[in-house]
């Protein structure tokens, strides 16, 4: 079989050799799927991470001498000195074809008994169901990486088209917000170009390229054409470690995914998390807690993709080298392996959000599933014992002059750890129209966590009532409101018809794990990482894995 790498002098000659080879190249062997294991064969583990989705072309620049990997019958590779911007585009994209099916719950995998209540739950609403599980076990150093989890799946395989409306259906009779689970059978292919810097077309690959440099010092991305991928406005002229992977997404469009150790992502993550001019003892905080997050994720999202974690706040906000800063380099490194580990020796998924309001809040009012020893909702009070019980009068707590930990922090923002936010009638009805209520006439919270965060509200409007269940939930149901610790009081008019509702809350996001603010603020309180994170993360340990 004639080599699908060729040198080729000019633009001219590499139309014709594309004319001459494209059969044998759109015949060549399916991309392997991405595994969804972490590699640990160098100590520490690489991450695949999603930088553009749907472009049709990507430009680079080595920062050092480059190879580059062209996926052929005979897997060529070309060598090129540290200059000159190179491009790679795809030719002939043929999207993948994958059957969704509608994501019911997600359970740790050890809970059982909440898992056969999901199923009886679902099954009770009229839905045949099954159940699938996704992540893996590592062992290492002696403890345990156990990110598994069970999910509870509608039995049916669609297209997405009726997924989507068997979605707004579940959400009109119950209230309930599902998301789509993919599941592919036929992977994407595609031709990938490498055109040097005069333009040239160096190689065709199929399906998969991979630049490196010797020196591992990385690249230049200096531009994207077409991109829709994450953070894709700000992408230009950014700065990546590792290596470039250039493959065929999903959509049968350019992929580019930086393959980098743990460590170099931290270093690239970890200052889009937390102010860079924090303390110390705070950065060295968020970089075990992102370090133990990651490695509870990888395996879980975006099954259907060629990397582990988009580089987005869905996963995690990375910028690469362009993103990194001084004192977050050092804390990385200071902490280099080190993730928090529970009594058992099993890794603690170690979550974290902006503002607590005051008091954090435990995992099971968050996302279900079993209570977690290590995700306990506790005050966050740099001093005295809290006289107010946000879950029993969350009013009176909101109203209260706490020394909050995320109040204290001169990084603290007002508007953040306290705030209101009003819908007018017509703005609310719009939000809830999929559901089908009519006017809505009534809104009352019927749970709330430990924190005071809602956890179930009902809504009764003048066609039907329902109930909404979960944090997230309730916060994206009145677009995406700054966390669920909220009060909601209805403005009417002289017949007492709603003609606004306005919520008054407290804290940024769950409050679930570590407060960042307040990690802030306690350090600049003097305390160092370990006992911060031992505040967040009760009985947890931090133990160093490689």
């Amino acid at each position: 079989m004639p080599p699908l790498l060729r040198h080729i002098p000019g633009n001219r000659s590499a139309v014709l050799f594309l004319a001459a080879t494209w059969a044998l190249v759109a015949t060549a062997s399916p991309p392997d799927l991405p595994t969804k294991r972490l590699d640990f064969r160098n100590g520490e583990p690489t991450v695949l991470v999603g930088l553009v989705v749907g472009s049709s072309e990507v430009r680079f620049s080595p920062r050092g001498r480059m190879r580059v990997h062209v996926r052929t019958p005979l897997d060529k590779t070309v060598e090129a000195p540290a200059q000159g911007e190179w491009r790679v585009r795809i030719l002939d994209g043929k999207p993948g074809q994958s059957l969704q099916s509608l994501q019911l719950a997600e359970l740790p995998f050890d809970d059982s008994e909440g898992f056969e209540r999901a199923r009886k739950e679902w099954q009770g609403r009229g839905l045949a169901v099954r159940a699938t599980t996704v992540g893996a076990v590592y062992g290492i150093s002696g403890k345990v990486i156990d990110n598994r989890k069970r999910l509870l799946l509608s039995s049916d395989r669609t297209d997405e088209a009726a997924a989507k409306r068997k979605q707004t259906e579940l959400l009109q009779r119950f209230g309930v917000r599902t998301s789509l689970f993919a599941e592919v059978t036929r992977p994407a292919s595609g031709v990938l170009e490498l055109l040097d810097p005069s333009g040239n077309s160096t190689a065709l690959g199929q399906d998969h390229l991979q630049a490196q440099t010797l020196d591992g010092a990385g690249f230049d991305v200096r531009h994207v054409e077409y991109g829709v991928g994450y953070d894709f406005h700000n992408f230009a002229d950014r700065s990546y470690r590792g290596t470039l992977d250039f493959t065929v997404g999903p959509d049968g469009k350019l992929t580019l995914v930086n393959a980098v150790t743990l460590e170099e992502l931290l270093k690239g993550l970890v200052p889009s998390e937390i102010f860079a001019r924090a303390p110390v003892e705070a950065l060295k905080s968020q970089a075990v807690t992102a370090r133990g997050e990651i490695l509870a994720k990888v395996g879980t999202k975006h099954l259907d993709a060629p990397f582990f974690l988009c580089s987005e706040q869905h996963c995690a906000v990375y910028k690469g080298r362009s993103g990194e800063a001084p004192s977050t380099n050092a804390a990385v490194d200071a902490t280099r392996g080190e993730a928090l580990f529970d009594s058992h020796g099993r890794l603690v998924d170690s979550v974290y959000s902006a503002v607590c309001g005051g008091h954090t809040e435990s995992n099971e009012n968050v996302w279900g599933g079993p209570p977690n020893p290590s995700l306990r909702g506790r005050p966050d009070l740099l001093e005295g014992t809290l006289a107010v019980s946000p879950s029993e009068d969350l009013k009176g707590f909101l109203a209260s002059n706490l020394p909050s930990a995320c109040q204290r922090s001169r990084f603290a923002q007002g508007s953040r750890y306290r705030w209101e936010r009003r819908f007018t009638a017509d703005e609310m009805n719009a939000l809830l129209a999929p559901m089908k209520l009519g006017p809505l006439r009534s809104l009352a919270v019927v749970s709330r966590g430990v924190s005071g965060r809602a956890t179930v509200v009902a809504l009764g409007g003048e066609l039907s009532a329902t109930e909404v269940r979960g944090e997230l939930n309730i916060r994206r149901l009145f677009k995406m409101l700054n966390s669920s610790m909220f009060l909601v009081y209805p403005e009417k008019d002289a017949r007492g018809r709603p003609t606004a509702w306005r919520f008054e809350g407290g804290g940024w996001g769950h409050g679930v794990g570590m407060c960042q603010t307040g990690a802030i603020g306690r350090a600049e309180a003097g305390h160092s990482y370990r006992a911060i994170l031992q505040h967040y993360f009760s009985g947890a340990t931090v133990a160093r894995i490689y």
